[in-house]
């Protein structure tokens, strides 16, 4: 038996110098991935200086000093959900309901892939009857479906956030749409036009000259053709500023909010309702006071 143990004693130590190096392959595949996690992050919010858009809270309210920063593009994708909302009548709370469960699904960023053939906003598949992948990939008609289908939840204005998502997504983690109640609330009060002045974003000035036929074609697919006088056509040489009905001033702080969520991607540069301006790359994106009140929203395509 001694004989034994003794030629059995050198095969556990030279088993351990084996693993020695796949644990250190192993830990140092760990820390690579960690690494990867934390660049992507940090990729994804831009880093420091980078455009950025940011919804507070309103003074002396209750969500005092709330803010939700995000990048132009999730930004953008945001506004589009909340005015595809208003342009159905929906209430403030179905609003909220579709910016926490995007949040959740997709980071507020239209994806062309995930969970097996689950895509966009909402991650839809088109297995499941959401549409056809380009119908998905449409923020407007993404929207549009998983509010049609919230619509069909009985008393979902009623229902906690999680319960009424995850009976429109059927999703396998529906308790991860809580955390992201907050934000989302705080993102329809401004998307809504509940909270004036409420949306800034940073960035550069547009360095081409935008358009206006392109802008009010945005604002008809967002907010139907109701939003402007004539549809996405109007007149013949559009307007610039763009001047946009406000209707009331809860609509009017809609649709300004909306564009500026949508300035880098339609090239505006100014923005103005209601005695307040905002101005691309002025004023770190900020709202002032104008020196013309206008009761329509003025919106201001760059001129290249």
């Amino acid at each position: 038996m001694s004989a034994s143990l003794s030629d059995s004693r050198p095969a556990p130590s030279r088993r351990r110098r084996r693993r020695r190096p796949l644990r250190l392959v192993a830990g140092l595949g760990v820390l690579v991935g960690i690494a990867g996690y934390f660049a992507a992050q940090y990729d994804s919010n831009g880093g420091p200086g980078a455009p950025r858009c940011t919804v507070r809270a309103a003074a002396g309210g209750s969500g005092e000093g709330a803010a939700y920063e995000m990048s132009p593009e999730q930004a953008s994708n945001a506004a589009t959900i909340a005015a595809v909302g208003t342009r159905k009548g929906l209430p403030v709370r179905a609003v909220t309901i579709a910016l926490a469960t995007a949040m959740q699904e997709s980071g507020l960023r239209n994806l062309r892939r995930g969970d097996r053939d689950s895509l966009g906003l909402f991650q839809q598949r088109p297995s499941q009857g959401w549409g056809t992948a380009r119908q998905i990939l449409d923020p407007v008609y993404s929207a549009g479906i998983f509010y049609d289908r919230l619509a069909e939840v009985r008393g979902y204005s009623r229902l906690p956030l999680t319960v009424a998502a995850q009976r429109v997504q059927m999703s396998g983690f529906p308790q991860a749409y809580a955390k992201h109640e907050p934000d989302a609330q705080l993102l329809a009060g401004a998307l809504t036009g509940r909270e004036p002045a409420a949306v800034t974003c940073r960035g550069p000035v547009a360095q081409v000259a935008g358009s206006a036929a392109r802008v009010r074609t945005a604002l008809v697919r967002d907010f139907g053709p109701g939003v402007l006088p004539g549809g996405a056509k109007g007149a013949s040489v559009p307007a610039s500023p763009l001047a946009v009905p406000a209707g009331s001033e809860r609509r009017g702080w809609a649709v300004a909010h909306w564009a500026v969520s949508q300035a880098a991607a339609l090239d505006l540069v100014e923005v103005s309702y209601a005695g307040r301006v905002w101005t691309a790359g002025k004023h770190g994106g900020s709202w002032r006071t104008a020196e013309a009140p206008s009761t329509e929203v003025l919106l201001t395509p760059s001129a290249g």
